[in-house]
This record gives C-alpha cells, sequence and structure tokens, in this order.
C-alpha cells in the first residue's frame, strides 16, 4: 500500500518548502511505483496562495489517521498559522495517529506551538533562531544542523532543506539505494556537508552596521595580517577585555571565530574557483598552515578542503550516484536560504 504523504500549507508560505519535498517524493514514487501518495493539504481547502503569489489547491485536513508522514511547510505565514488551534490541534493529532511529523523551515514554529518539541532537539531556519528561542524556551534548538531527527518527529532548517529532509525520509522508507537515485534525478547531492553555518555565520555579521562595521571590513581586507584580539582592540581604540565583550554582543561571535570563519569563507571561495592549490589557499586566505585550514573547514563546513575542491570538479549528477554517505554539497544559490 503507498504511504499517504500530506503537505501542510497555509495562506503565504513558502513555496519551496513545500514543492521542493513534492519533487523529491515523486521522483522516489517513480523509481518505486506505488510507494507513495501525496496530497497538499490546508485549514481551509481550496486555492492556498504562497508568500510569491503562487496559489497550490489543497485539500481539507481529513484525518491524520490517514496521514503517514505529515509534512509542515514555513514561510512568512507561520505565526498567523501558530495562532490557530484547529491547526495546533491537527498537528498534536497527528503526533499522536500519523507514523512521522516533519516541518521545513518556520514549519517547527507549528510543531513547537503544538507541544511536539518541549524538551527535544530540533532546528529551524537560522534567521529565525532567536524568535524561536524567545517563544519556545523548552526546545534544544539546534539552528546549525540541517535536519534533526527525534523519534517520530523531524524537523528541517531553511527552504531546500526540506530537499534534504525528504531524501532522509525516503532513504529510510525505500532504501538509500533509492534515495541516491532520486537525488540524481533532482540533479542535488544525496548528502551536504556541514549545517547552516556555512551561510548564516557571516551574513549575520554582515548586518552589523554598528561600531564594528569599519573593522569587520578591516579583517575582510587584511585576512593575511595577524588580526590578534589585542590588535583588533587597538585598532577600535578599546582595551582588549573590553573589545572582546563587546564584539560578541554586537556580532553574536568571538574576535578569533569571526576572523577564522571569514578567512574560511574566503578560502573556501578560491578552492570553489578551482584557480589555486590546497597550500596556496592557506597561505593566501591567512590560515598560513594547510592542517589548521582544514580543522576550521571541519567545524565550520563538515568538509575538508580537499574534499571541497574534489566536489567543484565532480558533476552533481556522479555525486549523487556515487555509492557514498559521505557529505556532499548542494551547489549554487539554490543551497543559500532566502
Amino acid at each position: 500500500m503507498p504511504r499517504h504523504i500530506a503537505f501542510l500549507v497555509f495562506p503565504r508560505f513558502q513555496l519551496l518548502d513545500a514543492t521542493g519535498p513534492i519533487a523529491a517524493f515523486e521522483v522516489a514514487g517513480r523509481i518505486c511505483p506505488g510507494s507513495y501518495q501525496l496530497r497538499v493539504i490546508a485549514e481551509r481547502p481550496g486555492l492556498v496562495a504562497s508568500s510569491s503569489g503562487v496559489t497550490l489547491a489543497a485539500a481539507r485536513l481529513g484525518s491524520p489517521a490517514a496521514i503517514d508522514t505529515l509534512v509542515v511547510a514555513g514561510g512568512d505565514g507561520t505565526r498567523a498559522a501558530l495562532g490557530s488551534a484547529r491547526l495546533r490541534r491537527f498537528v498534536e493529532a497527528c503526533n499522536g495517529q500519523s507514523r512521522r511529523v516533519t516541518s521545513v523551515c518556520s514549519g517547527s514554529f507549528l510543531l513547537a506551538g503544538a507541544g511536539l518539541l518541549d524538551g527535544r532537539s530540533a532546528t529551524t531556519h537560522w534567521s529565525c533562531t532567536e524568535e524561536f528561542r524567545g517563544l519556545f524556551p523548552h526546545v534544544r534548538l539546534d539552528p546549525d544542523r540541517i535536519y534533526v531527527r527525534e523519534g517520530r518527529v523531524w524537523t528541517s532548517a531553511g527552504i531546500t532543506a526540506g530537499i534534504d529532509l525528504a531524501l532522509a525520509l525516503i532513504g529510510e522508507d525505500l532504501g538509500e539505494a533509492v534515495a541516491r537515485r532520486t537525488a540524481q534525478h533532482l540533479v542535488v547531492y544525496h548528502r551536504r556537508p556541514g549545517g547552516q553555518s556555512q551561510f548564516s555565520a557571516l551574513l549575520e555579521m554582515e548586518r552589523s552596521q554598528g561600531r564594528f562595521a569599519a573593522l569587520l571590513e578591516f579583517m575582510r581586507a587584511h585576512l593575511g595580517a595577524e588580526l590578534s584580539v589585542e590588535q583588533l582592540a587597538a585598532r577600535a581604540c578599546m582595551s582588549a577585555r573590553h573589545f572582546a565583550r563587546a564584539f560578541h554582543e554586537e556580532t553574536g561571535v568571538t574576535p578569533a571565530k569571526a576572523v577564522e570563519r571569514l578567512r574560511a569563507d574566503a578560502a573556501r571561495a578560491m578552492l570553489e574557483s578551482g584557480a589555486r592549490s590546497v597550500q596556496e589557499v592557506a597561505r593566501a586566505s591567512g590560515f598560513n598552515d594547510p592542517e589548521r585550514m582544514r580543522r576550521a573547514f571541519q567545524r565550520l563546513f563538515g568538509a575538508s578542503p580537499a574534499a571541497m575542491k574534489r566536489a567543484r570538479r565532480t558533476p552533481p549528477a556522479a555525486a549523487a550516484a556515487a555509492p557514498t554517505h559521505s557529505a556532499q554539497r548542494l551547489s549554487g544559490n539554490a543551497s543559500r536560504p532566502a
């Protein structure tokens, strides 16, 4: 019998949160005919407008017992949907009667609002971290994860991470070989390395328009310099201790971590251009020592510089088809949260 996968949407949902996983399950169903039956559902059936204005036709919520897997989309309309007691009750009922309850991006707000995530680990889009923690302090939020599984409840990160989630669910249902073939058909990598920090950390620092904006620009332009806390503090005309505390409050990271992340981002861009060796990139980005750069890459991106350089030369379809569980990176702008 086919597994019934229901995609819960609401006004101003993020279109790719729903259609990305839908496409993944559709392809898996073509590889293994009869595996899945897909249905878009909403509190009010009919045409439901996404945040882009594009609509999806949705059926009524129906019985939670008839749903194998519930996939809750995220998007701008999540907070309004959170205010619906009927939706919260439905999600809670699915947790008791369906095999799995999952969310994409800020769809985790609905799961948390229904009480499914209290005392559990979860993730959401990196940009929602502070808001989520304020609303749901009893959830163990890990904003760097692409997806998190806690028993029958799964949460995933921003937007395209819904495809990563769907591939993991397909792997659980039909085996990793089918998940790899699905990824190949979608022209995405079967597994990508690291977490959201590879996208969020520098974006968060880019937002800074406060007293350290000029200093951040100086750091970006002088990555080959020593850039110690003492030197940066002197440039900011502050004591080292006061500077370190103020910088962390302003940017959310320590000065040393900021330097490391800026260097890693610059090194990653150099490696992806394919123009330089790992040793040359280590020198040019200010790491100097390739081993030091490797450790930073493993922490921030979940892959070594050499692996990223190889991935740049490997076509996505070929990488997806390879029988390996090693982490690989989604290519292009589709991997960046919007």
